[in-house]
């Protein structure tokens, strides 16, 4: 069993997510800890209910020192003794000192398909951009923001209509189902890095094209 330490701010759907795949027979993986930087964050609540630790590593405690903040909650999920460390709502950037002590063993959920639209308001300027796909990635985390190897994505159509939050909903639904998945797949052995490139053993390809929008008429 692959012992995973989840890090959120918020609500945790993603941790959600993750603790109803971790209850199912035969998952590979089981959550050791949940740790947020935010006190009042609703995800340690869903913690709690499933019987996993939940934790609070207060950033604002440490002023301005990052790297004490970092250290800190290092000492924390080595307390539980984690292998990987899943970043599903972080708001926090992390220094290159906590990304390089955990190399290829921190994963990160963005609400994008990376490379495109790193950083915040995705969603928004996906819209504006008038992007025909949009989605989600999970990817190995680097010390640049939202770049690092390309786990897993999951494209998703862009609506003449759709708004921030009506597209936000789409993209959610596809994030629950790829970040089990990624788990289970770094759980299982099969995720590998070579060049910075992720090469996933045992991995059926997507080799249909996709069209958004079609170009047929239903008149």
């Amino acid at each position: 069993m692959l012992k995973v330490a989840v890090l959120i701010s918020g609500r945790g759907s993603n941790l959600q997510s993750l603790i109803d795949a971790a209850g199912e027979p035969g998952y590979p993986a089981k959550i050791v800890c949940v740790i947020s930087n935010e006190p009042n964050a609703f995800g340690l609540e869903r913690a709690k209910k499933a019987g996993i630790p939940a934790e609070v590593v207060n950033h604002r405690d440490f002023g301005k020192d990052r790297e004490a903040f970092e250290k800190a909650l290092d000492a924390r999920i080595n307390e539980y003794g984690a292998q990987l460390v899943a970043l599903a709502g972080f708001m926090r950037l992390l220094t290159p000192w906590f990304v390089n002590r955990w190399m290829d063993r921190l994963i990160n959920i963005h609400p994008s398909l990376l490379p495109a639209f790193p950083g915040i308001h995705v969603h928004q300027k996906v819209i504006d951009y008038g992007a025909r796909w949009s989605g989600c990635t999970i990817h190995f985390v680097r010390a640049e923001m939202d770049c690092g190897p390309i786990i897993i994505q999951a494209a998703v159509p862009v609506m003449p209509d759709d708004t921030e939050s009506s597209l936000a909903a789409r993209v959610l639904e596809s994030e629950h189902k790829i970040y089990p998945l990624a788990v289970r797949m770094i759980a299982e052995g099969r995720v590998n890095i070579h060049n910075e490139r992720v090469f996933v053993s045992g991995a059926e390809m997507q080799t249909q094209s996709l069209l958004n929008p079609s170009g047929s008429s239903k008149t």
